[in-house]
């Protein structure tokens, strides 16, 4: 097998097989790929989006807008978890095929930079919770505790260590939704202003696709799902597309998070523009010292995926130019300086502009692999010979590069238009680079490129 060399290794010199396919004898039980995954489900992020989107486009919108992002989410991605399964390929090395050696490492660099910003952005609101439960503790410090425990928490693979560690925290998780839900019936009473909520002149006509266009903006939880995937059995493919990475994973992250979220809202009074800060200083308001363990659990469970595909992509990125002399503890710890530095520094602001242009190269990205999955990535198509065109690939695969950049283009050129234009920036985006590459894989007639040596192959890992 072309992986071997790879696999005798283990991971001694390699952070979670980022340079090669993963191996059949790496390959995680349903259970165990269903906790580490699930940690993603936990952010606050996502009881402030359904917030947000039920102030903004009013509550039935905001529900809407999120039912039709779950189905949506769950059949992309029952496609995308399948191919990651069937090949093993990482996003890094599936997108060597798609847009050549060079040309994946803007897809590289955009997938870690965007996880980065999420561990920042997650991280700081675990930050701000110490510091307010014990104000003895500066933000700066409590950062800085936050950043070492999390690196940490990834120098185990997700194989032997992130499964269980997400698997016994996803109770606590669980219970603490329901507490917190009990405990603001039992503070202000039940009200049914939460299914009331939206703007001061009523809900706009049209609330739901602004919503459903708005979840579009995080697709990089699909390349979340292939980087995850991978790890996935073979014969434990149809659990994973229509279970662990499909509708019922999207349910409890957009729907039970987001009503969650826009209860709260309608329950406690908040004088205050919501923001993750607001939802965490009422839940220490309700619970204390609890409330701070609780959003503890969740800011965790959502870091340990944010810093592990941070790292993977990191060691993707930068492998060519050498390894680091600690393996997966010198790229944790990289990762954990860069988020260090992001989160003391004010840049919150410029992360936010960043990432509305990033999420239209994400959605271009999803729609290109979507694409070539359906061209040329069927399911006969030998494992050895997928991983022959990994290593064979050229610098720059001009069918692929110039489907990602022409819709990326054009997605970008309808957001900063504005208005209504910026209403279907993202499904354009999509629309655009799926035909664009679905097209040029037609027009030029490209023919798989045959299998790589095994010497090769195995070359990749060196």
């Amino acid at each position: 097998m072309a992986h071997q060399g790879t696999t005798e290794r283990g991971e001694t010199g390699t952070l979670d097989y980022s340079a090669v396919a993963v191996p059949e004898n790496a390959r995680m039980s349903k259970a165990g790929l269903t906790m580490a995954w699930w940690a993603v489900c936990s952010a606050v992020f996502y009881i402030v989006v359904g917030a947000s989107m039920a102030l903004n486009f009013g509550t039935w919108n905001a529900i809407i807008g999120m039912l039709l992002s779950v189905i949506t989410y769950g059949a992309i991605n029952a496609v995308l978890s399948r191919f990651a399964i069937r090949t093993g390929l990482s996003v890094a090395l599936f997108s060597r095929i798609l847009f050549g050696s060079i040309g994946a490492s803007i897809a590289t660099l955009i997938f870690c930079a965007t996880a980065i910003y999420y561990a920042v952005f997650e991280g700081s609101v675990i930050a701000v919770g110490i510091n307010t439960v014990f104000p003895a503790i500066s933000y700066q410090v409590a950062a800085l505790i936050v950043v070492i425990y999390s690196a940490l928490l990834i120098f185990g693979s997700i194989q032997n260590w992130l499964d269980k560690f997400n698997g016994v925290l996803l109770p606590v998780y669980l219970l603490g939704l329901v507490t917190a839900t009990g405990l603001v019936i039992a503070e202000y009473g039940y009200s049914d202003n939460w299914l009331r909520l939206g703007p001061a002149g009523g809900p706009p006509a049209g609330g739901w696709w602004s919503c459903f266009v708005y979840y579009m903006g995080i697709w990089v939880l699909m390349m979340f799902t292939f980087d995850y995937a991978r790890f996935g059995r073979k014969e434990d493919a149809d659990y994973h597309a229509f279970f662990n990475f499909g509708v019922p994973f999207y349910l409890m992250a957009f729907l039970v998070s987001g009503l969650f979220g826009i209860f709260m809202v309608g329950s406690v009074p908040n004088d205050g523009a919501i923001s993750e800060v607001s939802v965490l200083l009422a839940l220490l308001k309700l619970m204390g010292v609890w409330g701070l363990v609780f959003v503890w659990v969740t800011q965790t469970r959502i870091n340990t995926a944010n810093y592990y595909l941070a790292a993977v992509n990191m060691e993707a990125l930068l492998s060519p130019l050498g390894r680091l002399p600690f393996g997966r503890i010198g790229w944790a710890v990289a990762v954990g300086a860069v988020v260090y530095v992001l989160m003391l520094a004010d840049v919150f602001g410029y992360l936010l502009q960043a990432l509305a242009y990033q999420g239209i190269f994400v959605v271009a990205w999803v729609a290109v692999a979507l694409a070539y999955i359906a061209g040329r990535g069927h399911a006969g198509a030998a494992d050895d010979a997928m991983a022959g065109r990994v290593a064979n690939a050229p610098a720059f695969e001009p069918c692929g590069l110039i489907a990602w950049f022409a819709a990326t283009a054009l997605g970008i050129a309808l957001y900063l238009a504005g208005g209504p234009y910026a209403e279907v920036s993202a499904p354009a985006t999509a629309i655009a680079a799926f035909v664009f590459h679905y097209a040029g894989m037609i027009l030029t007639k490209a023919q798989p490129r045959a299998a790589a040596p095994v010497e090769r192959v195995r070359s990749l890992d060196r």
